[in-house]
C-alpha cells in the first residue's frame, strides 16, 4: 500500500542545502515553543517545504533520530494545510529530547495554527 499522492513526502519538500537553511535562518520569522524553535518564510518554488535540526546537544543519535522522524511525520499529515510557497525551519531544543512523539506533533500543531493567525 502506497500513501496517498497528498501525504507523500518527496525530496522536493525537504530543505536540503546548507544554503537554503541559512538563507532562511537569516530572513525569516522565528515562532518559539517550549520545545522548538520554529523559522518560516516564503520560497520561490511555490511548495511547502521542511528543513529540521537536531544538534548533539539534544541528544545521542536515537534521540536525535526519533526527533527527526516525528517531525517528519507531522509535516508530511499537515504539509497541505500550511499553504504553499513556505518554508519552515524547525530547530529542536535540548528539552526536546524528553518529550514523545505525540507532544511534539501537538505542540507543533499549536505552534503552527499561532502562526497562521498572525499572518493572517
Amino acid at each position: 500500500m502506497s500513501p496517498e499522492e497528498s501525504e507523500k513526502f518527496p525530496k522536493s519538500a525537504r530543505l536540503r542545502k546548507r544554503p537554503e537553511f541559512l538563507q532562511l535562518s537569516r530572513t525569516g520569522r522565528k515562532i518559539h515553543s517550549a520545545h522548538f524553535v520554529i523559522v518560516s518564510g516564503k520560497n520561490d518554488c511555490g511548495e511547502t517545504r521542511v528543513g529540521i535540526t537536531v544538534s548533539g546537544k539534544v541528544g545521542n543519535s536515537v534521540v536525535r533520530n526519533r526527533i527527526k522522524r516525528s517531525l517528519r511525520e507531522f509535516f508530511r499529515r499537515h504539509r497541505r494545510e500550511l499553504g504553499a510557497g513556505l518554508d519552515f525551519l524547525v530547530i529542536a531544543r535540548k528539552s526536546a529530547s524528553k518529550i514523545s512523539s505525540s507532544y511534539i506533533a501537538e505542540e507543533m500543531s499549536q505552534s503552527l495554527i499561532d502562526y497562521r493567525s498572525q499572518r493572517n
